[in-house]
Formats: structure tokens, C-alpha cells, sequence
């Protein structure tokens, strides 16, 4: 008998090469969460299934995830088991649910929501270090919403995509592209069915410039029109963005 369970997870990803583990070498997020699994199953090893990989740096406040477990297990006390053998990274399991049938974290989803922090203030940051972009100088946070608002709906994103990109496709819908300000932190959320490798990294990017005011916010409709990554802005640092959630028709932690 096995036992199929659904994990909600949070998890800081500095100092990580990510969520999937990498031929160079280096610890990834999947290493600690499928080390722990593997404890559990008297070492036998055990393959997650993820929602969708995160970069290095990059970090989760909702990531989802799939295992499987040889016997019997509650998924609370999976869960804590999990919890302890992960320690002291900081990876949590913050909810465990037994899987529906046919339910996969990736193919199931219908959404996926980001955010982006940008300190905006002159002191470097050390509460949030790690947390955020960064930016000494001024930026105009309403000029960016207004440039963002060029790139909601169903687009070819090839300009905001990674060249290393694997997606067969360049087209994506984005439903939600917000920019507003909460004193010093310029929040950028970001919501659409899939994103495209690096894709609201770089949208960031581009619209940093409009906040500066070395791009005007007709800019931003001009790189995307021209499907060419070069006409784009630069890819925003990791340290500031966030999976915050992951949507499906159903949750499976829904009560």
C-alpha cells in the first residue's frame, strides 16, 4: 500500500540552486524535500512532483508538490514528519492533503500567482535582505502601472522570455499585472494560467525602466510588439519574487 499526498510548501530559495536539482552540483529544494521523503520510506528513494520549478534564489509562499509513500500515513503526520527531517533548511510543509485520483500539481493547475518586492529607499536593506530588489532612486510606481497595463491579456511574450526558455510556445495569457506602493515596497503581482521561463522577471525589468523614467510607458507595448527579447528590459534579480499560490478548480487542502 502507498500513500498519495498533496503538500502545500513554503520555502526561502537564497542559497539554493533552485527547485530542481542540477548536474553542476549545489543543494536544490527538490534535494531536501525528496531527502526527507526518503527517510520516511527507509531509504528508498521517493520523486516529487512539482507545480512548477522555481529558479534559483527564487522563493515560495505556495508551491505544490506530489509523493508518494510507501504504507499508510495521515498526511498531518507526514506532514511533521517531513518537517523534522527538513531541518534546518528552510523548506516547510505547510499542509498535507491526500491526493485526489487523477490530480497532478502541474497539469492541474488553472493558475499561478507571483509577486515582486522592490525596496525603493536610499538605505540598503537588512530585515528584507534577500527579499527584494533593491533600488536607491526614485521610482514612479504609478508610471509602471500604467506601462504594465499593455501586457495583460493574450500576448506573444517572446520579448519577456528567457533564451533558454523550453516552452513550445510563446503565447501566454496574463490576467493580472498590478504595480502599487506600500510606503518604501513597490509590490508587482503577477497572475496568469503559466508563465514562460524568466517571463515576470523581465517584465519587472522593463518596467523598472518606465519607473525611472528612461522609457516612456508606450515603450513597454513597443518591446512587446516586437517579439525580439533584445527590445525588452533587463531580468530583474531573483531575490525579490515569490510563488504565492497555485490555483486549481478544487484545492486539494480545501476543507
Amino acid at each position: 500500500m502507498t500513500t498519495r499526498l498533496a503538500l502545500l510548501i513554503e520555502y526561502d530559495g537564497g542559497g539554493y540552486v533552485g527547485w530542481q536539482s542540477q548536474a553542476g552540483g549545489g543543494v536544490a529544494i527538490q534535494n531536501v524535500l525528496e531527502g526527507a521523503a526518503a527517510r520516511l520510506a527507509r531509504g528508498a528513494p521517493v520523486a516529487a512532483t512539482i507545480a512548477g520549478r522555481t529558479d534559483a534564489g527564487v522563493h515560495a509562499e505556495g508551491q505544490v508538490a506530489m509523493l508518494e509513500l510507501p504504507g499508510e500515513w495521515r498526511p498531518d503526520t507526514a506532514r511533521d514528519a517531513l518537517n523534522f527531517h527538513m531541518k534546518p533548511h528552510p523548506v516547510v510543509v505547510l499542509r498535507a492533503a491526500l491526493a485526489p485520483a487523477g490530480w497532478n500539481p502541474r497539469f492541474s493547475a488553472i493558475g499561478r500567482a507571483y509577486r515582486y518586492r522592490i525596496l525603493n529607499r536610499r538605505p540598503r536593506p537588512a530585515l528584507l535582505r534577500g527579499r527584494v530588489w533593491h533600488v536607491d532612486h526614485p521610482l514612479d510606481d504609478a508610471a509602471m502601472h500604467r506601462a504594465a497595463r499593455a501586457l495583460l491579456g493574450r500576448h506573444d511574450f517572446t520579448s519577456f522570455r528567457a533564451s533558454a526558455c523550453q516552452a513550445k510556445s510563446p503565447i501566454r495569457t496574463l490576467d493580472r499585472l498590478d504595480v502599487a506602493r506600500a510606503g518604501e515596497l513597490i509590490e508587482i503581482a503577477a497572475e496568469a494560467r503559466s508563465f514562460l521561463h524568466h517571463q515576470v522577471r523581465n517584465m519587472v525589468g522593463t518596467l523598472k525602466l518606465v519607473g525611472e523614467g528612461r522609457w516612456p510607458d508606450s515603450a513597454v507595448a513597443a518591446a512587446l510588439a516586437a517579439r525580439d527579447r533584445a527590445a525588452a528590459g533587463p531580468t530583474a534579480p531573483p531575490d525579490g519574487l515569490c510563488l504565492v499560490a497555485v490555483r486549481y478548480p478544487r484545492s486539494p487542502f480545501a476543507d
